[in-house]
């Protein structure tokens, strides 16, 4: 194991269409796309598919759909550690205008306690609040074996404030912002007081607002990609996470900034397609997005 990711299973619909029918209406989407979702797991396929395979504790049902979460683990070489659930958990998601409204149908009542995995060898823990008791253990069992420790944001959880304690890397959404009534500003100086040693606050096309280890704050802008390029944002923010994640364990030399400078690339280039899995990049789109930008770390 060189990375153990936490998190909560979906399978994404995500549809173009320039009209919601409503009542008895019906519409034909201009176009959809059906994959693996949610924050903590799409990050670990993002991981995966960059070329460094982490091990996934997630949610797991009986269903066909299950079964079709267990393939697409299986095509990544993922090692998924099931934990049971009655029904799988389904996202449908519109992209619209660099915007995205979901609607979710999530199963997240656990029937067994979370998997106690051997942890020799792992090199990072990334989590998204999700199993919140499964974050907990893991993050302090980490933190004391010196093993990196990441967080997703993404939205406040029963969770979050102990969790943080526990937290090396904490980049979070400006949704948490908004649930907290902080600044993005504010926010880092909570995270700071949580004691994490790296921050930020993730803007979309705003860009990064963030912190390194001497509490120096930054701001990173967003790649200026063209606005009719933009298809599906949905899934950037974890695409973002399981990138940096990569880059740690790929070149634990490197700063935090040209972590998140790889992060940023990997994101860009997903918000140009539809669905999760069509915008896991590889090296070499990350390579291509960088060269097409000519942005400076």
């Amino acid at each position: 194991m060189q990375a153990l990711f936490i998190g909560q299973t979906y399978i994404d619909v995500v549809f173009i269409t320039d009209h919601m029918p409503t009542g008895d209406e019906k519409h034909v989407a201009t176009d959809y796309a059906v994959s693996f979702g949610g924050n903590a797991v799409t990050a670990a396929f993002c991981c995966a598919k960059l070329g460094i395979v982490p091990d996934l504790i997630a949610t797991a049902a009986n269903d066909w759909l299950g079964r079709m979460f267990q393939d697409m683990c299986a095509k990544y070489a993922i090692s998924l550690h099931g934990r049971k659930v009655n029904q799988s958990s389904l996202s449908f998601i519109m992209p619209k205008d660099g915007k995205r409204a979901i609607v979710r149908c999530r199963d997240d009542e656990h029937i067994h306690p979370f998997p106690m995995l051997n942890l020799g060898g792992c090199r990072a823990l990334h989590v998204d609040g999700h199993q919140p008791d499964a974050a907990i253990h893991y993050a302090k069992v980490c933190r004391e074996a010196g093993i990196l420790t990441s967080l997703d944001g993404g939205g406040l959880r029963t969770n979050t404030h102990e969790l943080l304690e526990y937290i090396d890397v904490a980049i979070v959404a400006e949704r948490l912002c908004e649930q907290m009534d902080l600044t993005p500003e504010k926010m880092l100086d909570y995270l700071k007081g949580r004691g994490c040693k790296i921050g930020g606050v993730t803007m979309g096309e705003k860009g990064l607002l963030w912190y390194d280890e001497t509490g120096t704050v930054q701001v990173m802008p967003a790649m200026p990609i063209p606005r009719e390029r933009v298809i599906d944002t949905n899934g950037a923010g974890d695409v973002f996470h399981g990138a940096y994640v990569y880059s740690y364990l790929a070149h634990p030399g490197k700063s935090w900034r040209e972590h998140f400078d790889f992060a940023r690339a990997a994101s860009t280039f997903k918000i140009q397609r539809l669905g999760n899995e069509a915008g896991l990049p590889t090296l070499v789109d990350i390579a291509k997005v960088r060269h097409e930008f000519e942005v400076r770390v």
